[in-house]
């Protein structure tokens, strides 16, 4: 693994190249041309109990799937919105992201509502980040 240090006057970032790509902390790009976005520090949406972090992972413009993160939601509501919230993204176009209204589940509205958040976050970053 190499680490390189880039700086400016703004910010310093720190990169490390790894087996599987490119990794920013925020972004990475494996070798099959999937992004993986991690919105832990890239959202402040949070849930009922706090912050709901995902790994939105695309791949040619389109959500393949959507990895939940370590979190402090309720699990018994939590585990609704993974059964029947982060499936309706599968498959769909970043460029539709914004654009659909995606129904929250029933009972797990904050979570719902912080889940969707996330995964917009993650889609804007990719669309102005990757390469």
């Amino acid at each position: 693994m190499r680490t390189f240090f880039i700086s400016s006057a703004i910010a310093v970032v720190l990169l490390t190249t790894t087996a599987a790509g490119i990794y920013s902390g925020v972004m990475t790009k494996q070798t099959d041309g999937t992004y993986v976005v991690n919105t832990t520090t890239l959202s402040s949406a949070e849930g009922y109990r706090g912050k709901t972090p995902l790994e939105v992972h695309i791949k040619n413009n389109r959500i393949v799937k959507i990895v939940p993160l370590k979190n402090h939601e309720t699990p018994k509501y939590f585990a609704m919105v993974k059964k029947t919230l982060l499936p309706k993204y599968a498959g769909m176009k970043t460029s539709k992201v914004e654009k659909t209204k995606i129904d929250g589940v029933t009972g797990a509205t904050y979570s719902s509502d912080a889940v969707i958040a996330n995964v917009k976050a993650a889609v804007n970053y990719y669309k102005k980040n990757r390469k």
